[in-house]
């Protein structure tokens, strides 16, 4: 290692520390004010803390960042104050510069790596929390996007899976009504995978073949030779932020298809193939002059045991019939266990709330007069429910259905969409078979050379 490696190693090192540091004190104020209110009766104030909390990963817009805008939206995994302040954090992290791109790019490319393209963007065309994103062109014209892996990220998650693992412990000193052990299971291993461009180029082809003939859904092409360990390089898709294409169109017909699309891209391949793109974020995926969505970074996928996936049909059903026993069927088969009817009670309130736009053969809005908040106080209902009961510890494979569902409704409110899901839906699942989705996910998944997380 030379002078100059060894002088970066060693600020990167002490800039770890530092962050590892703010992140502790922040994490270790607010234990403390747990244990002091658990203990010695004194007030905590939830409220200011989770703000500081969301002051400290807003400024660090790294992995327990990420982790901590997936866990805000999922109902009752965070306290009400922290979800809200953690909500509020945005995708974009300041791009790292010039230098760093060029250390990047010759470590993955080799020394004559600017050989390779026509052009290469020094700015970032985008940014967020575990990479960034440069717009460059091919020997051949082509328009490409070059995915960057900012550096020592491996050693940044596990530091931050920690802290997280501190802040649930936290929240069970307190609120027992959810276990969250699962959670943090399904999230360390989600973003250990992030940090694998080979196996996100691998997940990104799976999308290819899953979505080959929806024509209302484009998905990018890995460009192999231009790819590495920490680099992933594919062809630019042409598109526009969901916000600045709203702000062009007041057609509802347009709105309609966008949100048919979405509907289309998310779940075509689960209910088909029993995976997931874990992440609806605002910032992966684009939408087109036409409607057609572009669906981006393949990072955070879920590949589902078929069984699960009926599961999710079989409550479809229950609740539809107001049958209690194929619901207990249901639950029990995704890992719920101890099934009372008070438990089962409880859960189909938010299960009723996640299906209830299936459930009528109209054309509606995804919350039609209800707004916003209504989602709130029936996560609340349900939160104090599940804590009357002595709490329960949610399979670990909800973390990501629910992110995936809370997430599009988000899309599709502010679409304003006025669609038949219930229609929408049938079609989806019409002639369903468990053993013809395992067929499909077996072979697809050894084609690009993958397997069940």
């Amino acid at each position: 290692m030379s002078d100059e490696d060894f002088g970066r190693e060693e600020s990167r090192f002490g800039g770890r520390i530092r962050r590892y540091a703010k992140v502790g004190t922040s994490v270790g104020g607010l234990a403390a004010q747990v244990v002091g209110s658990r203990y010695l009766g004194l007030n905590l104030d939830r409220g200011q803390h989770s703000n500081e909390l969301k002051q400290a990963l807003g400024g660090l817009k790294g992995p327990l960042m990420k982790a901590a805008q997936i866990l805000a939206t999922i109902p009752d995994a965070l306290p009400p104050e922290y979800a809200e302040e953690l909500r509020q954090l945005q995708s974009n992290a300041p791009a790292m510069g010039w230098p760093f791109v060029k250390r990047r790019m010759r470590a993955e490319l080799g020394p004559g790596w600017q050989k390779k393209f026509k052009s290469f963007g020094h700015e970032a065309a985008a940014a967020a929390s575990l990479g960034q994103v440069h717009e460059a062109f091919g020997l051949d014209g082509q328009r490409l996007a070059c995915k960057l892996q900012y550096p020592d990220m491996q050693s940044a998650v596990e530091a931050d899976l920690q802290q997280l693992k501190i802040l649930f412990g936290i929240y069970r000193r307190y609120d027992r009504a959810i276990d969250p052990s699962n959670i943090f299971a399904e999230l360390s291993d989600r973003l250990r995978e992030e940090l694998d461009y080979h196996r996100e180029a691998r997940q990104m082809e799976l999308y290819r073949i899953m979505l080959a003939e929806e024509d209302g859904v484009e998905v990018p092409e890995t460009i192999g030779d231009l790819s590495g360990e920490r680099l992933l390089t594919m062809n630019w898709l042409e598109g526009a932020p969901l916000m600045d294409f709203l702000a062009k169109t007041d057609d509802v017909e347009q709105r309609n298809q966008v949100a048919m699309n979405m509907f289309r891209a998310w779940y075509v391949p689960f209910y088909y193939y029993g995976v997931i793109h874990g992440d609806p974020h605002l910032g992966n995926y684009t939408l087109r002059e036409d409607g057609r969505v572009n669906l981006l970074d393949f990072g955070c996928i879920r590949v589902f045991n078929p069984p699960f996936v009926k599961g999710v049909i079989d409550l479809y059903y229950a609740l539809e019939r107001d049958d209690e026993a194929l619901a207990v069927h249901a639950y029990e088969s995704w890992g719920f266990t101890k099934m009372t009817k008070e438990l089962l009670d409880a859960l189909n309130i938010w299960a009723k709330f996640l299906y209830a736009p299936l459930l009528e053969d109209k054309p509606q809005q995804i919350m039609e007069g209800e707004g916003g908040m209504y989602g709130a106080r029936v996560a609340n209902k349900v939160h104090a429910e599940l804590k009357r009961l002595g709490g329960v510890k949610p399979p670990r494979e909800f973390v990501l259905m629910d992110r995936a569902a809370v997430g599009l409704g988000s899309v599709f409110i502010h679409l304003k969409a006025e669609i038949n899901w219930h229609r929408l839906f049938h079609d989806m699942i019409e002639g369903f078979d468990v053993a013809d989705l395992e067929r499909r996910q077996t072979e697809s998944l050894k084609t690009v050379g993958l397997s069940l997380s």
